[in-house]
């Protein structure tokens, strides 16, 4: 085998193993990708069940103060009516309307989380893509040289 013979065979190598280095890390890229997908929708999972429990807690809390009052104004014998009846109500509206707020402010993190979890997805799809891309190149490359060094 001549020296020429011996350089068109390391070029070829060459490309082959580039060609298997860009496609087991475009491989890496995309399983990378995934797992940072999944922490994303994990976390979105988290945050939704803290808001379920802030707001449970708010309502427990809302509940004791009605409560309490309610207690307070039936002991001092007077009737729910009036301006106890309507701070009554207005602490159950007050009640809904944080609890909205909550409800609200969990949906806006929960959607962050999903786009964070397609964005990771997309950004491992391109890089795998790039990745292939390079290991065909580095296959032609090492053709093209192995091709000049014979010619």
């Amino acid at each position: 085998m001549g020296l020429p013979a011996i350089a068109a065979a390391a070029a070829i190598g060459g490309g082959v193993m580039g060609f298997k280095g860009n496609q087991a890390a475009a491989k890496a890229a995309k399983q990378t990708a995934e797992f940072n997908a999944q922490v994303a929708e994990n976390e979105a999972v988290i945050l939704r069940r803290r808001k379920v429990d802030e707001e449970a807690n708010l309502r427990g809390q809302s509940a004791r103060l009605v409560a309490t009052a309610n207690v307070a104004t039936a002991a001092s014998g007077i009737q729910m009516s009036g301006s106890a009846l309507q701070a009554a109500e207005d602490s159950y509206f007050n009640t809904e309307m944080d609890a909205l707020k909550i409800q609200y402010a969990g949906d806006i993190e929960e959607t962050a989380k999903a786009s964070e979890a397609a964005l990771a997805r997309a950004t491992g799809r391109a890089r795998a893509s790039s990745l292939r891309m390079a290991s065909y190149q580095s296959l032609l490359a090492g053709g093209s040289q192995a091709a000049s060094i014979m010619s």
